[in-house]
């Protein structure tokens, strides 16, 4: 028995000090704050319009056979936006939907913003989406008669070192009130 705990006790060793280098002499990362910094509040504003507009350049893209054409939509969204956006581009593409057209903003207007570092902004939309047109796969409009070509609209974002424009969109939702859509 001594033979085989002398045997085995070099092993020890070389797992405790494997064990040490790799835990205990390994440097902590350095904290970094995700959060991007604006000089104003416009500026932060103008940059989230940036994002805003990156987003529906991205929609316009999509080509709903092709499932890479979504990442580039997701990789301006988070959150619920994003979840949303899987859900329904997986749900199309299964279906064999296809997308034509074009929208486009119309209005993109400030309306909160997070306090004094902005790390949460809302944007009042409003979105052309006239000439749109979803087909599903017998060749049949799924889009309703009474869809207003003008979608009214409340974007939240968020602060974020993933996108160039410091902001990803974290949720999408119709709102009533002013500014008005015409």
């Amino acid at each position: 028995m001594v033979g085989v705990i002398s045997r085995l006790a070099p092993v020890a060793v070389a797992m405790a000090v494997l064990a040490a280098v790799l835990t205990g002499c390994t440097p902590e990362p350095e904290e970094t704050d995700p959060t991007p910094v604006f000089s104003s509040e416009a500026e932060a504003f103008a940059a989230a319009e940036e994002t805003y507009r990156a987003y529906v350049d991205a929609l316009n893209q999509v080509d709903l056979s092709d499932p890479e054409t979504f990442e580039e939509v997701y990789a301006w969204t988070t959150g619920e936006a994003n979840s949303a956006a899987r859900t329904t581009f997986s749900q199309m593409h299964a279906d064999s939907w296809t997308v034509s057209g074009e929208s486009s903003p119309t209005l993109i207007e400030p309306r909160s913003a997070g306090g004094a570092e902005v790390t949460d902004v809302e944007l009042a939309v409003c979105l052309n989406v006239a000439g749109v047109n979803l087909v599903d796969a017998d060749g049949q409009s799924v889009v309703a008669s009474d869809r207003p070509a003008v979608q009214t609209m409340l974007i939240s974002l968020e602060a974020s070192d993933a996108t160039p424009t410091g902001w990803t969109i974290r949720d999408i939702e119709g709102r009533e009130g002013d500014p008005q859509c015409e």
